[in-house]
């Protein structure tokens, strides 16, 4: 009995590349918006980058509002609060340390705060990052009303300010302002000429301003 050859194996219809990574979509998307812009990213742009296909992208998300989402939650996930230490703080304390590690965040980000407007953050790490300000308003005393405009008024706040993060940083255009502002005649624009070692206020100055004149506004409506 002569023993047959194996057969040949079935020939297989390609399925295209292969899959990429979710964490690793994410992080090239990231890496594309500090770079780029929000405006910049598609899933065009973004298999480009991979080197890859849009069929790979849309294994993961239907369209590119999903991504979006995605890739705000993810650097949602990089607000460094400890669950624990908040809920040790007072409310007021707490509002100040969600805030500023919101807007410390962000600033490592400049140019991704259009995607934030784009839609409501609802994703694991931003519902986990409101629950915990959420507890810790109502905690405090706050009524449920007060506390879901409390942090809504500081996340808008944050976002507000981290707009202008893009703009922001050029050490050369704050020189220009302040020599204008120093400049200008003092009979016309005295106000101005008077406070003119003080202008143009720095970004994170202005900021950590606003947010205690916030906390100390939340402060006075909890008293009452």
């Amino acid at each position: 009995m002569t023993s047959s050859s194996p057969p040949a194996p079935a020939a297989r219809r390609s399925r295209g590349r292969p899959a990429v990574p979710l964490d690793r979509i994410l992080a090239a998307a990231l890496e594309l918006v500090d770079e780029e812009g929000a405006e910049n990213l598609s899933m065009r742009s973004l298999a480009q980058r991979l080197e890859s296909g849009t069929a790979t992208l849309y294994r993961h998300f239907g369209n590119r509002a999903a991504l979006i989402a995605h890739v705000v939650d993810r650097v949602f996930g990089e607000v460094d609060l400890d669950g624990r230490s908040l809920a040790e703080l007072s409310w007021d304390q707490a509002c100040r340390a969600v805030a500023q590690a919101m807007f410390d965040t962000l600033a490592r980000h400049r140019k991704i705060a259009p995607l934030l407007i784009e839609q409501t953050p609802t994703g694991p790490n931003a519902m986990v990052l409101r629950e915990r300000c959420l507890a810790v308003l109502l905690e405090g005393g706050f009524r449920p009303d007060l506390a879901a405009r409390a942090y809504a008024t500081l996340a808008r706040y944050v976002l507000g300010f981290a707009i202008q993060l893009a703009g922001s940083g050029n050490d050369s255009e704050r020189e220009r302002a302040s020599a204008h502002f120093h400049a200008v005649p003092a009979a016309e624009f005295p106000a101005t000429h008077a406070t003119a070692d003080s202008l143009p206020v720095p970004l994170e100055d202005e900021f950590a301003f606003g947010l205690d004149l916030i906390v100390d506004g939340l402060r006075q409506l909890h008293a009452r």
